[in-house]
């Protein structure tokens, strides 16, 4: 297909002026007036552009282009990220949702979209509240490019230690007159129980100029459905060698070489779960572009995204309180715990929340000379959370009768890769599963209010040096970003369902076959529990606690580009300086813990005061942030590279709040607490980068690096055992000298003994609070090759990334540690055939083994892999058809804690396929 386009010289100077490779690409491409262009799209296309971006880029820059208007490699913008040498995903729901770059996770990268950082915000208290952007929220429909800016540069935001990602989306002015394309496809997700086996996904866009290319109009749309199921055996509660407590345990078979005190882990609980998902996702944005004069564009874009997600899951399980008998196997692992006279709990679950993304931004690139050129950019982007303050999470439970009355007799085996269970419930006449001996227990109602919303405003400008010299552009700017964040933290829950006080004869409670040795498993609607629940007025006020941040920060840039020959070779450097002051003020607000009232063996829920008390603490850092990029064409088509750059990223935002949170308080203990620290630094980096990159043909190229990067400020947790104040004093244990009928009583009606007193045993808290803890280093090598066939449309992609650190998590160590989280080796081999309007891929992606979590309670993810395919067939110029296939191997994520058999989670999702069809005009 071929066209005619024009640019008006402010386009050009523009484009070639900006320091990214993607604008600068784009510009060569526009740089000739009234040039016929041949239009190439598809994988040869994309892949091709990608490498002449790498090429191009300033430092060490990578890069996925779309592979034609409206389609990009993948659907999921972190599946088509983990092609790229050196970033590895997590994934949450068999989709990708966070990115890792070379073994700095999601909290150590930024992202931006088109230049401007973008909020984020979850309303499950599982997420934590942080910083880190989940690419499931957007789709990839409306994206031209992404860049990955691994090394660091003045005129970037700070926050990548990892990575700089960038997100480009279209614009009217990109394009040469009315462009439209619309896709609709099934996606049939294999993993499906009970929901859709087959869901849409539509998606359109439209653009096109007017009154001589001057005014430009863009709109895309999208909306995504998608039903899943996921099947779970794991276990709840942290491994521990606290909690469960534990009574007789044989320790003979401990290495005391490796463990010479000889702890021992137990875990509270073995689960087998069953859920199902919906998720709807809409998409939209919309850009006006208008250029009065030729040397002004103005740009206004309003971008938007909305997910909603429902979620049922239910849990067949049981409770350690306390493990009576077990041994231990050479590392410390309890690997057959048992307990007489206890239940089995059968738990329900349901989660449901909507996320809302807003974005209104605009911009003004003038061009107010033939060598001096100006950008005013400015955003204001909001993430809202679950608005209107709702649970997201609710939760219900139902028990077996508690005691020697009734006792079913408890046991686990953890001593293989499974875990198997096992219990005596000879006791119970018709057996744990008979509805008459399953009775009510408790609920929770859970969940954040989340607004996180970012102002950002950016001046920059660019000079051009028209004479011969060695200078020949220097970059200068300043901005202002405003991150603020308020939270809602919902809570609500009666622990005093048990011993009839709910009657449940109306629940719908059902059975199908079990599995790891439960007999069979339970299915209830955990709303049905709670309607119950309310109509029996036994629901509870909910409890809100109100937390806060805003960070100010003001910056200012300068860098200058370079370009010379050294023996006859081109030589270009980048050096850049960029300073940064950021005040932080965070809040609290909240009703206080001022004791405990013990309801049944195990629980004893918070007495709240009356009163509202409210805590503001405040602080403030500056840095100053260097970058050097160089690059030396040793020949034509051998590049090298040399960078050094100070980074850096800022912690969670949780991490920050001045509240105290008490998290486990159980009859007996463990007592645990968190409290955040305002006054938290941010990680630092300094890195240096080396590679080597050969273009040997048209789209085919062979690069090697090696990178370091050193530290500072690296945030861990501390802990220390203390008490803990209410407005009254010390917080009290009503559970170690019972008095009365104790444990007894509800949240609605307390027995007054069994609330605390003054007069009772002070609670030694375990308190954990993130610091800065220390240095940490990480060095690694990234091999990538990139090769066409010739002309024969064959084509393949290999690369392996190599990271390795000083910091290892020691499991056998009760310390605080430091170490890297999301480190990992990881590696992609793509094969891809695209001829005579046909083209197909299959891509092998493979992550090592990872520190999830670093607690006293650690999670690694254990190595994983994924095959996915596609292909598709042009009809004709206009028509396209496709499919793709994820997981088509059906791969499971495993997950355990300090060794290979304590799991933690063992998830299967299944394949997912789509279908569809495309069409361009």
């Amino acid at each position: 297909m071929t066209k005619k386009f024009t640019r008006t010289a402010l386009s050009t100077a523009i484009l070639l002026a900006s320091a990214s490779p993607l604008t600068a690409l784009q510009a060569q491409e526009a740089s000739a007036d009234d040039v016929e262009v041949i239009e190439v799209t598809g994988i040869l296309s994309s892949l091709t552009k990608s490498a002449s971006m790498k090429r191009e880029g300033t430092g060490v820059v990578d890069a996925i282009s779309a592979e034609d208007i409206g389609k990009f490699p993948d659907s999921n913008l972190a599946e088509s990220l983990q092609r790229i040498t050196g970033v590895s995903i997590d994934r949450a729901n068999n989709e990708g949702n966070q990115v890792t770059v070379r073994g700095f996770g999601p909290s150590f990268n930024l992202v931006t979209l088109n230049g401007r950082q973008m909020p984020n915000s979850s309303a499950l208290l599982s997420d934590g509240i942080s910083r880190s952007f989940n690419f499931a929220d957007i789709g990839a429909d409306s994206v031209s490019a992404v860049e990955v800016f691994k090394t660091g540069k003045a005129d970037i935001y700070s926050g990548g230690i990892g990575a700089t990602i960038d997100i480009h989306t279209a614009k009217p002015f990109q394009y040469d007159g009315f462009k439209a394309i619309v896709s609709a496809k099934a996606v049939a997700d294999t993993s499906v129980d009970t929901g859709r086996a087959v869901t849409p996904e539509f998606s359109g866009m439209i653009s096109n100029n007017f009154f001589d290319d001057t005014f430009g109009v863009l709109l895309s749309l999208s909306l995504a459905e998608r039903d899943s199921h996921t099947d779970r055996v794991g276990t709840s509660g942290q491994w521990s060698t606290g909690y469960p407590g534990q009574v007789d345990i044989d320790k003979s078979a401990i290495n005391t070489a490796n463990n010479p005190d000889l702890n021992t882990w137990g875990v509270p609980t073995v689960d087998l779960d069953s859920s199902n998902t919906s998720r709807e996702r809409q998409n939209g944005q919309l850009v006006l572009q208008w250029a009065p004069t030729d040397s002004l564009i103005a740009s206004v874009d309003y971008t938007m995204s909305r997910l909603d997600i429902e979620s049922k899951m239910n849990r067949t399980s049981f409770w350690f309180d306390n493990i009576e008998t077990g041994t231990a196997d050479e590392n410390g692992t309890i690997i057959n715990p048992t307990r007489q006279n206890d239940e089995l709990n059968f738990w329900a679950w349901e989660y449901a929340y909507k996320t809302e993304n807003d974005s209104l931004g605009i911009n003004l690139e003038w061009l107010a000379t033939d060598t001096l050129s100006f950008t005013l950019d400015a955003h204001d982007s909001t993430s809202h959370a679950n608005p209107g303050a709702l649970p997201a999470e609710r939760i219900a439970n139902l028990k077996n009768p508690f005691g020697d009355a009734a006792p079913v007799h408890i046991a686990a085996d953890f001593s293989g890769d499974m875990p198997s269970v096992s219990y005596d419930d000879s006791a119970l006449a018709g057996g744990a599963f008979d509805k008459s001996n399953i009775e009510g227990d408790l609920y929770q109602e859970r969940g954040y209010e989340i607004e996180n919303n970012i102002q950002q405003i950016l001046l920059a400008g660019t000079w051009e040096n028209e004479n011969d010299s060695i200078l020949r552009t220097v970059h200068f700017g300043a901005s202002n970003t405003v991150y603020k964040v308020d939270t809602k933290n919902i809570y609500g829950a009666n622990f005093g369902l048990g011993n009839g006080a709910l009657d449940i004869s109306e629940l719908d409670l059902t059975f199908s076959p079990g599995d790891i040795g439960y007999e069979q498993r339970s299915h209830y609607s955990a709303a049905q529990f709670l309607d119950l629940v309310e109509e029996q007025n036994l629901l509870t006020e909910k409890g809100i606690s109100t937390n806060g941040i805003e960070e100010d920060t003001t910056a200012l840039y300068v860098s200058v580009d370079l370009e010379t020959e050294i023996s006859d070779m081109p030589f270009k450097a980048s050096l850049g300086l960029r300073y940064e002051d950021t005040s932080v003020t965070s809040y609290s607000v909240e009703n206080p813990v001022e004791g405990f009232n013990w309801i049944t063996p195990l629980e004893m829920s918070k007495v709240r005061s009356e009163n509202e008390i409210s805590s503001t603490l405040s602080g403030d850092y500056s840095n100053t942030l260097p970058s050097i990029n160089l690059s030396l064409d040793i020949t034509d088509d051998l590049v090298a590279r040399f960078s050094y750059s100070t980074t850096i990223a800022r912690s969670d935002i949780d991490a920050m709040f001045p509240a105290t949170s008490l998290d486990e308080h159980y009859s007996g203990g463990p007592f645990r607490a968190s409290q955040g620290n305002p006054s938290l630094l941010p990680y630092e980096s300094d890195n240096l980068d080396l590679s080597l990159e050969w273009y040997y043909a048209e789209g085919s190229y062979v690069s090697a690096g090696y990178f370091t990067k050193d530290v500072e400020n690296y945030i861990g947790t501390g802990q220390e055992n203390r008490a803990i104040n209410g407005p009254d004093g010390a917080l009290t244990d009503p559970s170690i000298n019972p008095r009365g009928v104790c444990p007894s009583g509800s949240v609605l009606v307390p027995n007054p003994d069994c609330i605390s007193q003054a007069g009772d045993p002070i609670i030694t808290w375990e308190v954990t609070t993130p610091i800065n803890q220390g240095d940490t280093s990480v060095d690694g090598f990234e091999l990538n090759i990139q090769h066409m066939f010739g002309e024969s449309g064959f084509g393949s992609i290999a690369n392996y990334t190599i990271v390795n650190t000083d910091n290892e998590y020691d499991p056998y160590s009760l310390d605080s540690q430091l170490a890297v989280t999301g480190l990992s080796d990881s590696a992609n081999l793509v094969a891809f055939y695209e001829n005579y309007g046909f083209s197909a891929r299959i891509a092998y992606n493979w992550r090592d083994d990872f520190l999830l979590k670093s607690t006293i309670s650690p999670v690694f993810t254990e190595e994983y892999s994924q095959i996915d395919m596609s292909i598709s067939y042009d009809i004709n110029e206009n028509l396209s058809i496709f499919a793709d296939g994820i997981n088509i191997t059906d791969e499971a994520t495993r997950r355990h804690g300090r060794f290979s058999n304590q799991l933690i989670d063992f998830e299967q999702y299944g394949a997912r396929y789509t279908v569809g069809v495309r069409a361009k005009f």
